[in-house]
């Protein structure tokens, strides 16, 4: 009996040691996370910054070349092209030939230059011979001031025979060789081997590399506020999936706006990078100076709550709606005015949900 006794005792004892060794689960701690309405958000937050030039747009535009890049390769004479060098888009230096062109001008002017050349021999010896009749007395001067009038318009029909002649590089077979009067490659060939060449059609035209301009479509309302020599900024795309920011300044705002898109034109230069090519369609950005200064944050951190602009701040663990005044924005940042301090933290992400939160 004492046995059973003991035996019952120990295993008491042994269930009452197990469920004390057992922690048991705090009561709130489901509670706790089902009562955190951000644990689930994973919301990235940006840092206000202080900026002193403010983006005023974005706005679309084309690279071109300068107007003084593009050169025209003409011929002075009319003929057929014997042999073309180059193609469209090869690079070209100054001074390499383009085109054998070959004419029947230049066989005539080279006639022309030695008949001037003879005619010049006669009138300097005749014009001596009188020169020294005249001050012996034998003549009249009136013949040697003649004489000497006609020297000088071989001197001049010389002359102009020689220029002529020296054009395109004439040979005395009439060949001519069109070469390339600056570096750069060629953007334009009209002239086919065979083909005719005049002068009133260019048979190519070579763009300089290394200049290029930036046409901007401004739309009426950022018209008023772009002014030349404004900063401008263009990311330009990479094969790696970023960008590479290039700069530029406005050169110049049409006074009149387009009829058939209904913006006004602007030129801006650009600075040189890899991979820009004439034709190009780029965002360019527009930068003007705050006045005094603005707050910048991340475009889609501003959001509209009942008619006004708002930004979502962190205050400790919770975000706090807060009305502010933008002045102006881009694709990838907003420039606020007033309603914000440098430095405090933003809501960058998950916005629609904190402004569902705030709306309940």
């Amino acid at each position: 009996m004492i046995a059973r006794s003991l035996v019952t005792l120990g295993f008491a004892t042994s269930l009452l040691g197990l469920s004390a060794c057992t922690d048991p689960a705090p009561p709130d701690a489901a509670d706790t996370a089902g009562a955190d309405p951000l644990s689930g958000l994973a919301i990235e937050t940006a840092l206000a910054q202080e900026v002193t030039h403010v983006p005023i747009g974005s706005v679309p535009g084309t690279v071109t070349f300068p107007p003084d890049a593009r050169v025209a390769v003409t011929v002075p004479f009319p003929g057929a092209a014997v042999r073309v060098y180059v193609i469209e888009g090869q690079a070209v230096r100054r001074g390499q030939p383009l085109a054998l062109v070959r004419a029947a001008e230049p066989v005539q002017i080279r006639g022309q230059l030695a008949r001037a050349q003879s005619a010049l021999g006669l009138a300097e010896a005749r014009a001596h011979r009188l020169t020294q009749l005249a001050d012996e007395g034998i003549i009249a001067s009136a013949r040697a001031d003649e004489a000497n009038a006609e020297l000088a318009q071989a001197r001049a029909s010389l002359a102009e025979q020689r220029r002529l002649a020296s054009l395109a590089g004439v040979g005395p077979d009439g060949t001519m060789t069109l070469s390339a009067p600056i570096s750069g490659r060629v953007a334009h060939v009209g002239a086919v081997t065979g083909g005719p060449v005049n002068g009133m059609e260019a048979p190519f035209v070579i763009e300089a590399e290394g200049a290029y301009q930036v046409e901007l479509q401004l739309p009426e309302r950022l018209a008023r506020k772009v002014r030349p020599a404004m900063p401008i900024e263009i990311a330009l795309s990479t094969d790696g999936g970023g960008s590479v920011p290039v700069g530029g300044r406005i050169l110049a705002v049409s006074p009149s706006i387009d009829p058939a898109t209904r913006s006004v034109l602007a030129r801006a230069s650009m600075g040189s990078a890899p991979g820009i090519v004439a034709g190009r369609n780029v965002s360019v950005t527009i930068i003007g100076k705050a006045s005094p200064s603005g707050i910048a944050v991340p475009a889609n951190a501003v959001t509209k709550i009942g008619g006004g602009t708002h930004v979502f701040v962190r205050d400790e663990g919770s975000y706090e709606a807060r009305k502010v005044t933008v002045v102006g924005t881009t694709d990838q940042q907003a420039i606020i005015s007033e309603g914000l301090t440098a430095g405090e933290v933003v809501a960058a992400s998950s916005v629609a949900e904190l402004k569902a939160m705030s709306a309940e």
